[in-house]
């Protein structure tokens, strides 16, 4: 077991911090790209393991798509592959094979596309057969078990014969990432109508452009986080804008309560510490990769808050409410369901002079619970796991004068 041990640090003075561009934006560009016969002109692209993962599958167009553990390329790339006529067979890690694709692959499916299962109904590994044209331009679609579904599919529909149009069923999640990617679309040159609960894609072609990926906003998280759990401190974060298509920037929002204030600049924005006023609840039905950071500041800087809109946790990297009520239980916090949907957290009692971490093979866990180490020692199982989406996120760690100690167990 590798780990990686961070001493205390409770303050620090100015520093700035080199974002990593947006695995989100990029993945998506990278799918228009390839529907766009790569004529586009793409520049910041993320350095994350995800992403990287899906540039070398669309080079090198294997017979499998190896996926390892990135749920949105696995998603991406078998919309892509199954409406674009690709034989492929889509596989991934043992846990990407425990995460449902039932809902897609039936969408692909009434489209016309030609998948089976190779082992579990509803799971990876799926093999792709082909397409045999498109059978009809509207069908229905749950909106509150993954955007990640829809954008698959709103991706491809301007390609398809007919176009498309999405009726989305129940509580729509994670709205944002709908939007981004039917934004995303609009820059390459096709329109949308989002109305309601329904999208509409008309048939037509993606016109190849100049376009320059975003600042990470959930890699900026982390580092609210840090201060809002600090004692003093002023960070500059690199390369955000105050428009932004992601999600995640609702951050700022979040950390205003929380004792962070944000002024933008031309090409970033300083974070200073303020006030905390409190945060009695919020709702993360929108921004749910943001859940475990918010959970460990509340936790951190006392504050008893109701989270809603944690559905889709379940399913990503880990069961991420299970991972993180056993590792907020290290510091005497309680994240509880007391009543169906609703979980209390319950700010950390007695916290322990060296705190070890667990990271469930999960890249979040790992960097939503670093600002421990304003309170204590703290030790990271398996800190390779950040490489999913910020490889550098130790390296910028040691900017703040925190010296990270890797072990081998």
């Amino acid at each position: 077991m590798n780990t990686i041990v961070l001493p205390k640090k409770s303050s620090f003075g100015q520093v700035q911090i080199p974002l990593p561009s947006s695995k989100s934006e990029s993945n998506r560009v990278l799918i228009i790209d390839a529907l766009t016969e790569g004529k586009n002109k793409l520049s910041n692209l993320a350095e994350a393991r995800d992403t990287q993962t899906m540039i070398r599958l669309l080079k090198e167009d294997p017979a499998t798509y190896d996926v390892l553990d990135a749920g949105t390329t696995m998603r991406f790339l078998t919309a892509y592959a199954a409406l674009n006529n690709r034989k492929k067979t889509m596989t991934g890690t043992a846990r990407m094979c425990e995460r449902p694709i039932g809902i897609l692959v039936d969408a692909l499916k009434e489209l016309g596309a030609s998948i089976t299962y190779l082992k579990k109904e509803g799971y990876p590994p799926l093999s792709i057969a082909g397409f045999s044209g498109q059978k009809t331009n509207q069908i229905e679609i749950r909106g509150d078990v993954s955007s990640q579904y829809i954008s698959a599919l709103l991706m491809n529909a301007p390609l398809l014969p007919n176009g498309l149009v999405l009726d989305l069923t129940g509580k729509i999640g994670s709205r944002t990432y709908i939007t981004m990617t039917l934004e995303l679309m609009k820059a390459f040159g096709v329109d949308y109508v989002f109305e309601g609960s329904q999208i509409r894609i008309e048939p037509g072609k993606y016109q190849a452009t100049t376009f320059s990926v975003e600042s990470d906003w959930s890699g900026a998280s982390y580092w609210f986080s840090l201060l809002a759990c600090a004692d003093a401190g002023e960070l500059y974060l690199k390369g955000l804008k105050a428009e932004s298509l992601q999600g995640d920037a609702k951050i700022v929002d979040i950390m205003d309560k929380l004792g962070v204030e944000s002024e933008f600049q031309s090409d970033g924005v300083i974070l200073r510490k303020k006030e905390i006023t409190g945060l009695s609840s919020f709702d993360f039905t929108h921004c749910p990769d943001l859940a475990q950071t918010v959970a460990v500041t509340c936790a951190l800087t006392g504050q008893t808050s109701d989270f809603t809109g944690l559905e889709s946790l379940r399913i990503k990297e880990t069961d991420r409410i299970d991972a993180l009520q056993k590792e907020l239980a290290k510091i005497g916090a309680l994240l509880e369901e007391r009543k169906p949907g609703v979980f209390t957290l319950v700010p950390a009692t007695i916290i322990p002079e060296t705190v070890r971490i667990a990271t469930y093979d999960d890249h979040r866990m790992a960097m939503a619970f670093m600002p421990l180490i304003t309170r204590t020692k703290l030790v990271i199982d398996d800190p390779e796991v950040v490489n999913k989406s910020y490889p550098s996120f130790w390296k910028h760690c040691s900017l703040l004068e925190i010296v990270p100690e890797y072990k081998n167990e």
